[in-house]
Protein backbone atom coordinates (compact mmCIF):
# COMPACT_ATOMS: atom_id res chain seq x y z
CA UNK A 1 0.00 0.00 0.00
CA UNK A 2 2.62 2.39 0.80
CA UNK A 3 4.21 1.64 -2.11
CA UNK A 4 1.50 2.32 -4.38
CA UNK A 5 1.26 5.72 -2.79
CA UNK A 6 4.72 6.60 -2.71
CA UNK A 7 4.93 5.72 -7.01
CA UNK A 8 1.17 8.32 -6.87
CA UNK A 9 3.25 10.87 -5.79
CA UNK A 10 6.25 10.41 -7.88
CA UNK A 11 3.96 10.48 -10.84
CA UNK A 12 2.38 13.23 -9.54
CA UNK A 13 5.48 15.32 -9.35
CA UNK A 14 7.33 14.20 -12.24
CA UNK A 15 4.08 15.45 -14.35
CA UNK A 16 3.75 19.05 -12.63
CA UNK A 17 7.41 19.78 -12.16
CA UNK A 18 6.99 22.41 -15.11
CA UNK A 19 4.27 24.30 -12.80
CA UNK A 20 5.92 23.73 -9.97
CA UNK A 21 9.27 24.77 -10.82
CA UNK A 22 8.09 28.10 -13.05
CA UNK A 23 9.65 31.13 -13.08
CA UNK A 24 9.33 34.86 -13.53
CA UNK A 25 11.51 36.68 -16.22
CA UNK A 26 11.95 40.34 -16.80
CA UNK A 27 12.30 42.21 -19.17
CA UNK A 28 13.30 45.85 -18.80
CA UNK A 29 14.58 48.98 -20.82
CA UNK A 30 17.60 48.85 -18.26
CA UNK A 31 19.17 45.53 -17.48
CA UNK A 32 17.40 43.01 -20.24
CA UNK A 33 16.01 45.33 -23.09
CA UNK A 34 16.13 42.29 -25.49
CA UNK A 35 12.79 40.13 -25.65
CA UNK A 36 14.06 37.56 -27.68
CA UNK A 37 17.10 37.24 -25.15
CA UNK A 38 15.00 36.66 -22.45
CA UNK A 39 12.28 34.29 -23.66
CA UNK A 40 15.06 32.09 -25.13
CA UNK A 41 17.23 31.76 -21.64
CA UNK A 42 12.90 30.57 -20.35
CA UNK A 43 11.61 27.23 -19.86
CA UNK A 44 8.62 25.74 -20.34
CA UNK A 45 5.78 27.06 -17.72
CA UNK A 46 7.89 30.02 -17.25
CA UNK A 47 6.36 33.78 -17.35
CA UNK A 48 8.09 36.70 -18.50
CA UNK A 49 7.15 40.00 -17.83
CA UNK A 50 7.46 42.85 -19.98
CA UNK A 51 7.88 46.24 -18.21
CA UNK A 52 6.78 49.48 -19.04
CA UNK A 53 8.59 51.06 -22.30
CA UNK A 54 8.88 51.49 -25.92
CA UNK A 55 10.82 48.31 -27.29
CA UNK A 56 11.85 48.73 -31.13
CA UNK A 57 11.80 45.18 -31.65
CA UNK A 58 10.14 42.33 -34.41
CA UNK A 59 10.73 38.91 -35.68
CA UNK A 60 10.06 37.64 -31.80
CA UNK A 61 10.35 33.99 -31.96
CA UNK A 62 8.61 31.96 -29.59
CA UNK A 63 9.38 28.09 -29.47
CA UNK A 64 8.23 27.11 -25.74
CA UNK A 65 4.77 27.56 -24.03
CA UNK A 66 5.34 30.81 -21.97
CA UNK A 67 3.38 33.53 -20.61
CA UNK A 68 4.06 36.58 -21.83
CA UNK A 69 2.16 39.62 -20.24
CA UNK A 70 3.12 43.31 -20.35
CA UNK A 71 3.04 45.79 -17.50
CA UNK A 72 2.12 49.52 -17.69
CA UNK A 73 2.76 50.46 -21.52
CA UNK A 74 4.60 48.11 -22.63
CA UNK A 75 5.19 49.17 -26.30
CA UNK A 76 6.38 46.82 -29.03
CA UNK A 77 7.38 48.47 -32.26
CA UNK A 78 7.98 46.35 -35.42
CA UNK A 79 8.78 49.61 -37.00
CA UNK A 80 12.02 48.66 -38.37
CA UNK A 81 12.12 44.65 -38.14
CA UNK A 82 11.24 42.20 -40.67
CA UNK A 83 8.24 39.68 -40.45
CA UNK A 84 5.61 39.37 -38.40
CA UNK A 85 6.12 41.30 -34.23
CA UNK A 86 5.58 38.04 -32.48
CA UNK A 87 5.94 34.67 -34.07
CA UNK A 88 4.72 31.54 -31.83
CA UNK A 89 5.73 27.98 -33.06
CA UNK A 90 4.59 26.42 -30.02
CA UNK A 91 1.67 25.33 -28.03
CA UNK A 92 -0.23 26.69 -24.89
CA UNK A 93 1.39 30.41 -24.95
CA UNK A 94 -0.52 33.25 -23.44
CA UNK A 95 0.32 36.79 -24.85
CA UNK A 96 -1.75 39.88 -22.90
CA UNK A 97 -1.61 43.00 -22.10
CA UNK A 98 0.82 44.14 -24.69
CA UNK A 99 0.87 47.05 -27.05
CA UNK A 100 2.26 45.98 -31.06
CA UNK A 101 2.37 48.58 -33.31
CA UNK A 102 4.05 49.09 -37.09
CA UNK A 103 3.86 46.33 -38.75
CA UNK A 104 5.91 45.76 -41.79
CA UNK A 105 3.68 45.21 -44.44
CA UNK A 106 4.76 43.47 -48.15
CA UNK A 107 2.82 41.62 -50.54
CA UNK A 108 4.90 38.30 -50.03
CA UNK A 109 3.87 37.66 -46.54
CA UNK A 110 1.07 38.03 -44.25
CA UNK A 111 3.68 39.99 -41.09
CA UNK A 112 1.04 40.20 -38.35
CA UNK A 113 1.30 41.68 -34.73
CA UNK A 114 0.88 38.56 -33.31
CA UNK A 115 1.62 35.39 -35.63
CA UNK A 116 0.80 31.70 -34.22
CA UNK A 117 1.53 28.33 -35.99
CA UNK A 118 0.74 24.85 -35.13
CA UNK A 119 0.42 26.50 -31.63
CA UNK A 120 -2.98 24.28 -29.58
CA UNK A 121 -4.48 25.84 -26.37
CA UNK A 122 -2.84 29.39 -26.55
CA UNK A 123 -4.64 32.43 -25.17
CA UNK A 124 -4.27 36.41 -26.85
CA UNK A 125 -6.06 38.55 -24.73
CA UNK A 126 -6.26 42.05 -23.59
CA UNK A 127 -3.71 43.31 -26.03
CA UNK A 128 -4.00 46.54 -28.30
CA UNK A 129 -2.70 46.50 -32.21
CA UNK A 130 -2.21 49.97 -34.16
CA UNK A 131 -1.08 49.92 -37.22
CA UNK A 132 -0.81 46.59 -37.62
CA UNK A 133 -0.98 44.73 -41.77
CA UNK A 134 -2.60 41.82 -39.93
CA UNK A 135 -3.49 41.90 -36.26
CA UNK A 136 -4.06 38.52 -34.92
CA UNK A 137 -3.12 35.45 -37.64
CA UNK A 138 -3.08 31.76 -36.62
CA UNK A 139 -2.36 29.32 -39.35
CA UNK A 140 -3.29 25.08 -38.19
CA UNK A 141 -4.54 25.99 -34.36
CA UNK A 142 -6.91 24.47 -32.03
CA UNK A 143 -8.45 24.76 -29.21
CA UNK A 144 -7.62 28.60 -28.34
CA UNK A 145 -8.93 31.70 -27.15
CA UNK A 146 -8.95 35.23 -28.90
CA UNK A 147 -10.36 37.94 -26.35
CA UNK A 148 -10.69 41.31 -25.81
CA UNK A 149 -7.85 42.64 -27.53
CA UNK A 150 -8.32 46.26 -29.36
CA UNK A 151 -7.03 46.14 -33.43
CA UNK A 152 -6.99 49.51 -35.24
CA UNK A 153 -5.80 49.49 -38.34
CA UNK A 154 -4.79 52.21 -40.85
CA UNK A 155 -6.19 50.42 -44.31
CA UNK A 156 -6.01 52.71 -47.34
CA UNK A 157 -6.91 50.34 -49.94
CA UNK A 158 -7.87 45.86 -49.95
CA UNK A 159 -4.17 45.14 -52.08
CA UNK A 160 -2.41 46.74 -49.43
CA UNK A 161 -4.38 46.05 -46.38
CA UNK A 162 -4.72 42.57 -44.10
CA UNK A 163 -7.53 41.48 -41.66
CA UNK A 164 -7.92 42.46 -37.84
CA UNK A 165 -8.12 37.87 -36.71
CA UNK A 166 -7.52 35.63 -39.30
CA UNK A 167 -7.79 32.44 -38.99
CA UNK A 168 -6.86 29.48 -41.12
CA UNK A 169 -7.29 25.56 -40.87
CA UNK A 170 -8.40 25.85 -37.08
CA UNK A 171 -10.62 23.94 -35.12
CA UNK A 172 -12.19 24.82 -31.36
CA UNK A 173 -11.94 28.47 -31.73
CA UNK A 174 -13.50 31.29 -28.99
CA UNK A 175 -13.12 34.63 -30.28
CA UNK A 176 -15.20 37.33 -28.42
CA UNK A 177 -15.34 41.06 -26.63
CA UNK A 178 -12.68 42.51 -29.66
CA UNK A 179 -12.90 45.73 -31.25
CA UNK A 180 -11.59 45.58 -34.72
CA UNK A 181 -11.49 48.73 -37.02
CA UNK A 182 -10.74 49.80 -40.46
CA UNK A 183 -9.00 46.63 -41.71
CA UNK A 184 -9.90 44.92 -45.04
CA UNK A 185 -11.96 42.26 -43.19
CA UNK A 186 -12.59 42.77 -39.36
CA UNK A 187 -12.85 38.79 -38.35
CA UNK A 188 -11.67 36.24 -41.34
CA UNK A 189 -12.06 32.32 -41.34
CA UNK A 190 -10.24 30.06 -44.21
CA UNK A 191 -11.29 26.56 -43.65
CA UNK A 192 -12.30 26.70 -40.26
CA UNK A 193 -14.63 24.21 -37.71
CA UNK A 194 -16.10 25.18 -34.42
CA UNK A 195 -15.68 28.38 -34.10
CA UNK A 196 -17.38 30.42 -31.80
CA UNK A 197 -17.38 34.20 -32.40
CA UNK A 198 -19.15 36.70 -29.60
CA UNK A 199 -19.51 39.91 -28.63
CA UNK A 200 -17.27 41.58 -30.61
CA UNK A 201 -17.15 44.91 -32.55
CA UNK A 202 -16.38 45.08 -36.31
CA UNK A 203 -16.70 48.57 -37.64
CA UNK A 204 -15.44 50.69 -40.70
CA UNK A 205 -13.57 47.75 -42.58
CA UNK A 206 -13.38 48.21 -46.13
CA UNK A 207 -14.32 45.59 -47.23
CA UNK A 208 -16.56 42.70 -44.36
CA UNK A 209 -16.89 42.77 -40.68
CA UNK A 210 -16.69 39.63 -40.64
CA UNK A 211 -15.65 36.91 -43.47
CA UNK A 212 -16.98 32.94 -43.50
CA UNK A 213 -15.14 30.99 -46.00
CA UNK A 214 -15.76 26.97 -46.02
CA UNK A 215 -16.01 27.06 -42.54
CA UNK A 216 -18.71 24.27 -40.92
CA UNK A 217 -20.02 24.01 -37.97
CA UNK A 218 -19.43 27.81 -35.83
CA UNK A 219 -21.70 30.38 -34.33
CA UNK A 220 -21.85 33.61 -34.09
CA UNK A 221 -23.67 35.52 -31.66
CA UNK A 222 -24.40 38.96 -29.65
CA UNK A 223 -21.62 40.66 -32.26
CA UNK A 224 -21.68 44.16 -33.84
CA UNK A 225 -21.22 45.44 -37.39
CA UNK A 226 -21.34 48.52 -38.78
CA UNK A 227 -20.51 50.84 -41.40
CA UNK A 228 -18.24 48.02 -43.21
CA UNK A 229 -17.24 48.19 -46.68
CA UNK A 230 -19.49 45.08 -47.74
CA UNK A 231 -21.30 44.19 -44.74
CA UNK A 232 -21.08 40.77 -43.24
CA UNK A 233 -20.24 36.88 -45.44
CA UNK A 234 -20.68 33.71 -44.96
CA UNK A 235 -19.92 31.68 -48.03
CA UNK A 236 -19.43 27.92 -48.90
CA UNK A 237 -20.58 26.63 -45.03
CA UNK A 238 -22.78 24.34 -43.53
CA UNK A 239 -24.47 24.45 -39.78
CA UNK A 240 -23.29 28.07 -39.53
CA UNK A 241 -25.80 29.75 -36.69
CA UNK A 242 -26.18 33.25 -36.48
CA UNK A 243 -27.82 35.02 -33.30
CA UNK A 244 -28.03 38.26 -31.54
CA UNK A 245 -26.52 40.21 -34.11
CA UNK A 246 -26.15 43.74 -35.25
CA UNK A 247 -25.80 44.65 -38.58
CA UNK A 248 -25.93 48.07 -39.12
CA UNK A 249 -25.50 51.36 -41.37
CA UNK A 250 -23.68 49.22 -44.51
CA UNK A 251 -24.03 51.34 -47.49
CA UNK A 252 -22.79 50.70 -50.84
CA UNK A 253 -23.41 49.41 -54.58
CA UNK A 254 -22.25 46.55 -53.43
CA UNK A 255 -22.73 46.63 -49.18
CA UNK A 256 -24.78 43.93 -47.67
CA UNK A 257 -25.75 43.64 -43.87
CA UNK A 258 -25.33 39.97 -44.70
CA UNK A 259 -24.77 38.06 -46.98
CA UNK A 260 -25.28 34.41 -47.61
CA UNK A 261 -23.46 32.33 -50.81
CA UNK A 262 -23.55 28.69 -51.11
CA UNK A 263 -24.42 28.00 -47.52
CA UNK A 264 -27.25 25.22 -46.30
CA UNK A 265 -28.64 24.35 -43.04
CA UNK A 266 -28.04 26.93 -40.23
CA UNK A 267 -30.54 29.29 -38.91
CA UNK A 268 -30.72 33.09 -38.23
CA UNK A 269 -32.37 34.46 -35.59
CA UNK A 270 -33.01 37.38 -33.38
CA UNK A 271 -30.46 39.60 -35.56
CA UNK A 272 -31.02 43.18 -36.24
CA UNK A 273 -30.50 44.60 -39.84
CA UNK A 274 -30.59 48.48 -39.48
CA UNK A 275 -30.22 50.78 -42.26
CA UNK A 276 -28.56 48.54 -45.03
CA UNK A 277 -28.51 48.83 -48.77
CA UNK A 278 -29.81 45.05 -48.73
CA UNK A 279 -30.42 43.60 -45.45
CA UNK A 280 -29.72 40.18 -46.25
CA UNK A 281 -29.03 38.84 -49.73
CA UNK A 282 -28.96 35.07 -50.61
CA UNK A 283 -28.09 33.04 -53.61
CA UNK A 284 -27.53 29.43 -53.68
CA UNK A 285 -28.83 29.02 -49.82
CA UNK A 286 -30.48 25.97 -48.43
CA UNK A 287 -32.17 24.75 -45.28
CA UNK A 288 -31.60 27.97 -43.30
CA UNK A 289 -34.49 29.19 -41.03
CA UNK A 290 -34.86 33.24 -40.33
CA UNK A 291 -37.05 33.99 -37.22
CA UNK A 292 -37.38 36.75 -34.69
CA UNK A 293 -35.61 39.23 -36.76
CA UNK A 294 -35.50 42.87 -37.33
CA UNK A 295 -35.35 44.26 -40.99
CA UNK A 296 -35.22 48.16 -40.81
CA UNK A 297 -34.96 50.57 -42.68
CA UNK A 298 -33.12 48.76 -45.35
CA UNK A 299 -33.14 49.35 -48.97
CA UNK A 300 -34.50 46.33 -49.52
CA UNK A 301 -34.73 43.87 -46.23
CA UNK A 302 -33.83 40.52 -48.77
CA UNK A 303 -32.91 39.73 -51.80
CA UNK A 304 -33.83 36.41 -52.54
CA UNK A 305 -31.85 34.27 -55.76
CA UNK A 306 -34.02 31.92 -57.45
CA UNK A 307 -31.30 29.29 -56.69
CA UNK A 308 -32.40 29.13 -52.95
CA UNK A 309 -34.43 26.58 -51.61
CA UNK A 310 -36.44 25.09 -48.63
CA UNK A 311 -35.71 28.94 -46.05
CA UNK A 312 -38.44 29.42 -43.71
CA UNK A 313 -39.04 33.03 -42.70
CA UNK A 314 -41.27 33.38 -39.50
CA UNK A 315 -41.90 35.89 -36.92
CA UNK A 316 -39.86 38.54 -38.76
CA UNK A 317 -40.74 42.45 -38.36
CA UNK A 318 -40.24 44.01 -41.57
CA UNK A 319 -40.63 47.75 -41.23
CA UNK A 320 -40.46 50.85 -43.22
CA UNK A 321 -38.23 49.24 -45.69
CA UNK A 322 -37.75 50.65 -49.78
CA UNK A 323 -38.34 46.88 -50.67
CA UNK A 324 -39.03 44.48 -48.76
CA UNK A 325 -38.17 41.19 -50.57
CA UNK A 326 -36.79 41.38 -53.96
CA UNK A 327 -35.68 38.01 -56.40
CA UNK A 328 -34.95 37.65 -59.93
CA UNK A 329 -37.51 34.59 -60.53
CA UNK A 330 -41.11 33.51 -61.24
CA UNK A 331 -41.18 31.19 -59.02
CA UNK A 332 -40.08 30.62 -55.38
CA UNK A 333 -39.09 28.13 -52.98
CA UNK A 334 -38.45 29.70 -49.59
CA UNK A 335 -41.52 29.84 -47.54
CA UNK A 336 -42.82 32.74 -45.17
CA UNK A 337 -45.28 32.55 -42.34
CA UNK A 338 -46.40 34.68 -39.37
CA UNK A 339 -44.03 37.76 -40.77
CA UNK A 340 -45.26 41.24 -38.91
CA UNK A 341 -44.81 43.66 -42.63
CA UNK A 342 -45.39 47.58 -42.18
CA UNK A 343 -46.67 47.97 -45.58
CA UNK A 344 -49.51 45.14 -45.18
CA UNK A 345 -52.44 47.17 -45.63
CA UNK A 346 -55.05 43.63 -45.36
CA UNK A 347 -57.68 43.41 -42.57
CA UNK A 348 -58.54 41.53 -39.10
CA UNK A 349 -62.86 40.83 -39.65
CA UNK A 350 -62.10 37.99 -36.83
CA UNK A 351 -59.46 39.79 -34.99
CA UNK A 352 -56.99 37.13 -34.09
CA UNK A 353 -54.25 39.08 -35.19
CA UNK A 354 -53.48 37.48 -38.26
CA UNK A 355 -54.69 39.29 -41.65
CA UNK A 356 -57.23 37.91 -43.48
CA UNK A 357 -55.52 38.22 -46.75
CA UNK A 358 -52.13 36.57 -47.60
CA UNK A 359 -49.65 39.96 -48.21
CA UNK A 360 -47.36 39.67 -51.46
CA UNK A 361 -43.83 41.04 -50.43
CA UNK A 362 -42.41 41.22 -53.82
CA UNK A 363 -43.55 44.78 -55.08
CA UNK A 364 -43.55 45.13 -59.41
CA UNK A 365 -40.95 47.91 -58.96
CA UNK A 366 -38.77 45.82 -56.76
CA UNK A 367 -38.69 43.31 -59.99
CA UNK A 368 -38.19 46.70 -62.24
CA UNK A 369 -35.04 48.43 -60.03
CA UNK A 370 -33.36 45.38 -59.70
CA UNK A 371 -33.24 45.12 -63.43
CA UNK A 372 -32.99 48.27 -63.96
CA UNK A 373 -31.40 50.36 -61.52
CA UNK A 374 -31.75 53.41 -62.98
CA UNK A 375 -35.56 52.99 -62.52
CA UNK A 376 -35.31 53.93 -58.97
CA UNK A 377 -35.43 57.71 -59.95
CA UNK A 378 -39.78 56.58 -60.07
CA UNK A 379 -39.83 55.51 -56.74
CA UNK A 380 -43.05 56.72 -54.64
CA UNK A 381 -44.24 57.85 -58.29
CA UNK A 382 -48.20 58.38 -59.42
CA UNK A 383 -47.25 56.00 -62.73
CA UNK A 384 -45.39 53.19 -59.98
CA UNK A 385 -48.54 53.65 -58.02
CA UNK A 386 -50.81 52.03 -60.66
CA UNK A 387 -48.59 49.58 -62.23
CA UNK A 388 -48.68 47.92 -58.26
CA UNK A 389 -52.08 47.92 -58.34
CA UNK A 390 -52.60 46.56 -61.69
CA UNK A 391 -49.62 43.86 -60.50
CA UNK A 392 -51.63 43.16 -57.75
CA UNK A 393 -54.38 42.04 -60.01
CA UNK A 394 -53.11 40.70 -62.43
CA UNK A 395 -49.78 39.20 -61.34
CA UNK A 396 -47.30 38.72 -64.56
CA UNK A 397 -44.02 39.85 -63.34
CA UNK A 398 -43.90 38.69 -59.10
CA UNK A 399 -43.64 35.42 -58.06
CA UNK A 400 -47.48 34.43 -56.84
CA UNK A 401 -45.99 31.51 -55.13
CA UNK A 402 -44.02 33.95 -52.93
CA UNK A 403 -46.90 34.94 -50.18
CA UNK A 404 -47.00 35.61 -46.43
CA UNK A 405 -50.39 33.40 -45.88
CA UNK A 406 -50.56 34.47 -42.19
CA UNK A 407 -49.55 38.13 -42.04
CA UNK A 408 -48.88 39.29 -38.06
CA UNK A 409 -51.30 42.73 -37.87
CA UNK A 410 -48.61 43.82 -34.99
CA UNK A 411 -45.05 43.40 -34.71
CA UNK A 412 -43.59 41.37 -32.64
CA UNK A 413 -41.54 42.51 -29.15
CA UNK A 414 -38.01 41.81 -28.36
Amino acid sequence: MIYKIFHIIYFILIFNSVELFAEIFYVNQKNYPNIQYVIDNAYNGDTVIISEGIYKQGKIIIKKNLTIIGKGAAIIDGKDSEGSIFYVESAKVRISGLTFRNVTRTAIQDNAAIRLANSDGSVIENNKIINGFFGIYLARCDDFIIQSNKIYGNSKTESSSGNGIHLFRCTTAVIKDNYIENQRDGIYLEFVSKAIISHNKSLFNLRYGLHFMFSDGCDYENNKFEKNGAGVAVMYSKNVNMRYNYFYNNWGSSAYGLLLKDIRDGEVIFNKFYNNTVGVYMEGSNRLVFSNNDFNKNGWALKIMGNCMDNYFKRNNFISNTFDVATNSKQSYSFFDNNYWSGYTGYDLNKDGIGDVPYAPVSLFSVISSNNPESLILLHSFFIEILEIAEKVFPSLTPETLKDKKPQMKKFND
